[in-house]
């Protein structure tokens, strides 16, 4: 990496972690909970909080607000980082977090879950996020399983596998949907449609244990994954041991996959669309890709999630109706933000 290169890496990773801490600190006094507490009276709050009996302004903006924020926000780091990897690894445009059916084994785990009315938890995992864990990291399993045998995992072969496995589990989903109850089908419904309202149940850095080394190992797997998209065989001359590579990197992906799925639900777009739109503005360079992906990912995911709180609001005020606090599902969000941008910014580059 030249001097310039260095320079332009530093500066990109500044100006991203501005928009996060940006993000961070607006965060307090955006969301639909009681609107008449802004930005100023939520850090005003701060200051006047006292242990016994907190303003209310603190416990909507430090309590509420902010812990879903940093929920969404590393949820979105999770989502983008893994998608530029699965891209990079599979050498597939298409290539998403949820490509070898992780999304759908977790789906099919909580679907189960609530089938079968499970309840209760343990250190604070409730059962339907457990059920959801579990299933997603069987797929994981079952596709490490049949390949196995081969000598070297080949993309096509962890393609097909997670696509057939993924294919079952939604015609698993079905049979579950037709034989609920009609409050189970609304549950479940609900679950698929991915949500963020986790925080009354799941505290945000309950997960941070499982998804920080997987982040750590993706970020550092970029300079080998740079070798190998140059070629299996010039990678492996260049000291790449291929195999290892690609385990370690499904292996981790999949993991911080299967945890945002268990606590949220699948989110959708996220990791598809946004590490394309920063491969059109910095490049396919790993060691830059990945990490600003990752901080892309995250602030989107917490504007997302904010729209999401304020939409019905906003169309109440226009008019002129009382709608409620109603959220609309973050998924719908994503993708009504995240695809126009990046086919205006497709559009530029092939112009």
């Amino acid at each position: 990496m030249t001097l310039l290169d260095r320079r332009r890496y530093i500066i990109l990773l500044a100006s991203c972690g501005a928009m996060m801490l940006v993000v961070l600190l607006l965060s307090p006094g955006i969301g639909n909970q009681s609107s008449s507490v802004g930005i100023l009276d939520a850090w005003r709050s701060l200051a006047q909080r006292q242990e016994e009996r907190p303003p209310l302004a603190y416990q909507i903006g430090f309590r509420l607000r902010l812990p879903r924020t940093l929920l969404a926000m590393q949820c979105g780091i999770t989502l983008a980082l893994c998608g530029a990897v699965f891209q990079t690894l599979f050498r597939n445009a298409l290539a998403t977090p949820y490509t070898l059916g992780v999304a759908s084994g977790g789906s099919l785990g909580a679907m189960l879950a609530i089938r079968f009315g499970l309840t209760g938890s343990v250190l604070g995992i409730s059962a339907i996020t457990g059920s959801a864990f579990a299933g997603a990291m069987a797929v994981i399993g079952i596709v490490f399983l049949f390949t196995r045998g081969t000598r070297r995992l080949t993309t096509n072969e962890l393609l097909l596998a997670g696509v057939t496995l993924g294919m079952f589990c939604s015609a698993m989903m079905m049979l579950v949907t037709s034989l609920s109850t009609v409050r189970q089908t609304f549950e479940i419904i609900r679950w698929m449609m991915g949500s963020l309202d986790t925080i009354g149940n799941l505290h945000w850095q309950s997960n941070l244990p499982l998804m920080i080394p997987a982040w750590v190992v993706l970020l550092l797997s970029a300079r080998a994954l740079n070798q190998y998209m140059l070629g299996e065989d010039l990678a492996t001359t260049r000291g790449v041991h291929v195999s290892r590579l690609q385990f370690v990197c499904i292996l981790a992906a999949s993991l911080a996959t299967a945890c945002v799925v268990a606590i949220c639900g699948p989110i959708g777009f996220v990791g598809l669309v946004v590490p394309h739109v920063t491969a059109l503005l910095v490049g396919r360079d790993c060691r830059i890709l990945f990490p600003v992906s990752a901080m892309l990912g995250g602030v989107f995911l917490s504007i997302c999630d904010w729209v999401s709180q304020l939409a019905m609001v906003w169309a109440g005020a226009f008019t002129g109706q009382s709608l409620g606090a109603v959220i609309l599902p973050i998924g719908v969000i994503t993708a009504i933000i995240g695809v126009p941008i990046f086919l205006v910014l497709l559009h530029r580059r092939a112009v």
